[in-house]
């Protein structure tokens, strides 16, 4: 059988990474820029100088800046853009993407306003059966993927036939995919994830140590775990790469946007100070932490560190305030 021909739709770290992944494996792969200057520079120089500098790519991908091209004839198509952005993409791509292609998410969020996950997102937009939406989650920093340090993954998907398809499309020597079929507890665990390291950097950054930043990581998994199992999901997935192994490597690594945005609120930074200094982008947390609040009051699910992220970026909540709030909780049985 043919090697399967693979559309990335975003080129940033985590897209470009994955094109090399996915080209490592054996796959051909057209990686989407939205900028033709930059599609231009990587075709050119085989380097993303914006997001991974110093890392050359191999031949086996090709870069353009015309989505059309990109996506002709393609069997996987990866959407690697933010996703809060993911609506208004989809909606100019959909008519271009394949009747039976493959469509891969990595875009780790609850989207504003309406609540839904981003493979709800894919199925309302596109309008594609479930069965073709996978979701690839795992504690994945893209920088230490494309340097070829080994690590695993989730492709989670409900036709275990394509997870496999997408799985051996990925599978390079240094990438480990494992396929998993529940949807939801992948993308609630990839959401969640990102709010609890806010918490966990903002705990750094007030000077707290080891101690804190683990109890702050343990119990946001069972709260985590709590709205998954409220959505319907495997409480195992939480316990899994997609799950606790997302968790440690986002809340742990200096090498996490949300982390260190964190650490820089816990300084006294402000959120557009923060952003200034984490190249001029608002943590993909920030905006999780109102949907995955609202989530959470709308199915009765109790999320303490959620809430109090989500008041230190939209409320006002000084940190030192927080942490008070979180030590000061009424006593129970864990």
């Amino acid at each position: 059988m043919s090697s399967p021909t693979v559309a990335v739709m975003g080129a940033g770290s985590w897209g470009t990474t994955l094109s090399k992944v996915f080209a490592d494996a054996g796959s051909s792969v057209r990686l989407w820029s939205r900028r033709a200057d930059a599609a231009r520079s990587i075709q050119i120089t085989r380097e993303n100088h914006d997001y991974l500098p110093g890392l050359i790519l191999p031949f086996g991908i090709s870069a353009t800046a015309d989505a059309a091209q990109a996506l002709d004839g393609a069997d996987i198509v990866v959407l690697a853009v933010p996703s809060q952005t993911l609506r208004g993409n989809l909606a100019q791509w959909r008519d271009l993407i394949g009747s039976d292609a493959s469509i891969v998410s990595l875009a780790k969020g609850i989207e504003k306003g309406t609540g839904k996950r981003m493979s709800e997102v894919i199925a309302d937009v596109a309008g594609v059966d479930a069965q073709r939406i996978a979701v690839l989650s795992g504690p994945n920093l893209a920088r230490e993927v494309a340097l070829e340090q080994p690590a695993a993954t989730v492709i989670a998907c409900p036709d275990q036939q394509r997870a496999e398809f997408i799985q051996n499309a990925v599978a390079a020597p240094y990438f480990r995919p494992y396929t998993n079929p529940d949807v939801v507890g992948c993308e609630i665990g990839g959401a969640c994830k990102n709010v609890i390291a806010l918490a966990c950097g903002m705990a750094s950054g007030q000077g707290l140590g080891e101690n804190t930043v683990a109890s702050l990581m343990t119990r946001g998994l069972a709260e985590i775990t709590r709205l998954g199992e409220a959505l319907g999901a495997d409480a195992r997935t939480f316990a899994g790469l997609a799950g606790v192994g997302d968790l440690i490597a986002t809340c742990s690594s200096p090498l996490s946007r949300n982390r260190s945005f964190g650490v820089r609120l816990g300084k006294g930074d402000t959120l557009e100070q923060a952003a200034h200094a984490t190249h001029g982008q608002v943590a993909e947390g920030v905006t999780s932490s109102r949907s995955v609040y609202e989530l959470a009051v709308e199915h009765g699910v109790e999320m303490p560190i959620t809430r109090a992220v989500f008041d230190v970026c939209h409320n006002g909540l000084a940190v030192a305030d927080m942490v008070g709030a979180l030590m000061g909780r009424s006593k129970k049985a864990e």
